[in-house]
């Protein structure tokens, strides 16, 4: 009875969506990586044959989660945290290094990466803390605790070095923010992004003084009694030693490849046959779509394979080029109907851990739809961040289900009402 009341209470209009999705996602991979001479769908020697046969994983895997009791994903949280770390900490012993990085554990023709489901790990124990902290986060140690739990797995794939994969885990801030986390956090790191790219096109002559004058306005706007000049000053001042560190940074701590990737974010002097060909490429097929596209199958930019890894982090370029600015854009609304399912159905849950697990998703899964689309067309540096369900890997397809599926769970099973 109970898992008639799971099937029967499923989120349907999410589950379309997802199915959607994936299949929309398969079909651009089969396009991007269709080979010369005719093979069948179920080639697992073709890279869509392999995506096919991941699709066919998450039935058994979307089956287990609705049937089990939804219980162990508040109960067992710590211990999925735990995992997650263990797995990302067993890839400096047994991970395989590919072009510089250490992300992915390789069994014969079998490979997996942790980072991927080290989110799921980190939504559910921040869920967990937060319920059980309610109703705010007023003491200082309950803020100390919930960064630590975004901050530990950070640490670990910064170090493998993954900075695409480390920068997702801060869209958690977003579910922190909607439980009344201070706010400054997050202005603090807009600030430090924008501070970052604007010592890197502003002479420091006219930038520093900017700071100290934007900090002045704000004090002498600010009403309130506590102010405290000298607050807004070592503010100003930590500031102001942050752009100048910026440079350093910039030349000393970042990778060759890292500062390319900025150089042609920010329009300066960059060869488009090396380190700008990767976006230029993009941008052709994308724009070569026009409104309707060539038509799947038909694109020659992906038929001609100019896109380097478009059945992978540039596998947004094949709808353009196919299906033109009106198939990205139902691609656009299929995404953002997903996310704005998931908070309206987060907002209706009355249990904490459920609400919080259910931002979180939506969080992780905006963040890789927002930076995969903005570094395709020249908003965001490449950072090899994959599209949700779109992406070629069973990593990515199967954690990404299974995230979904965990909140679609929760929903069913009204654990609101425990």
């Amino acid at each position: 009875m109970q898992n008639q009341s799971v099937l029967a209470n499923i989120d349907k209009l999410s589950v379309f969506i997802y199915i959607c999705l994936v299949f929309f996602g398969w079909m651009s991979i089969y396009s991007a990586s269709l080979p010369l001479e005719p093979s069948s769908i179920f080639d697992l020697n073709q890279i869509f044959g392999k995506q096919l046969l991941f699709m066919g994983l998450c039935v058994p895997v979307i089956s287990i989660l609705l049937f089990v009791d939804a219980k162990i994903f508040d109960k067992y949280s710590l211990i999925f945290y735990i995992i997650g770390i263990i797995l990302l900490m067993g890839l400096f012993v047994f991970g395989k290094t590919s072009k510089g990085q250490t992300n992915w554990y390789q069994f014969g023709g079998i490979s997996m990466q942790p980072s991927e489901f080290a989110k799921i790990g980190t939504a559910l124990l921040l869920a967990k803390y937060i319920s059980d902290v309610q109703p705010t986060f007023v003491k200082i140690q309950e803020q100390i605790a919930a960064l630590a739990i975004i901050f530990i797995p950070v640490f670990f794939i910064l170090l493998q070095p993954d900075a695409g994969s480390a920068m997702i885990f801060f869209s958690l801030f977003l579910a922190l923010n909607r439980e009344e986390f201070p706010t400054w956090y997050l202005w603090t790191g807009a600030i430090a992004i924008l501070a970052f790219i604007l010592a890197l096109i502003v002479p420091l002559s006219i930038l520093l003084p900017l700071v100290f004058v934007c900090f002045g306005i704000h004090y002498w706007r600010n009403k309130k009694i506590t102010r405290n000049i000298f607050v807004y000053a070592g503010l100003a001042i930590a500031t102001a030693t942050f752009i100048f560190s910026v440079e350093y940074v910039f030349e000393n701590v970042l990778e060759p490849h890292q500062k390319d990737r900025v150089n042609v974010l920010l329009g300066e002097n960059v060869d488009m046959k090396k380190e700008g060909y990767n976006l230029n490429q993009s941008m052709i097929a994308i724009g070569s779509g026009a409104w309707l596209g060539k038509g799947w199958l038909e694109g020659t930019q992906t038929k001609g394979g100019f896109v380097p890894e478009q059945h992978t982090d540039y596998i947004f370029t094949t709808v353009g080029e196919e299906f033109g600015f009106v198939g990205s854009l139902v691609v656009v609304v299929l995404f953002t109907g997903l996310l704005l399912r998931i908070v309206y159905l987060a907002e209706k849950q009355r249990s904490v851990f459920s609400r919080v697990y259910g931002y979180s998703v939506a969080s992780i899964l905006f963040m890789h739809f927002f930076l995969n689309i903005t570094m395709l067309i020249g908003l965001f540096p490449t950072i090899g961040v994959p599209l949700p369900f779109f992406s070629y890997g069973g990593s990515s397809l199967i954690a990404f289900t299974i995230m979904l599926f965990i909140f679609l769970k929760l929903d069913a099973n009204k654990v609101n009402e425990w």
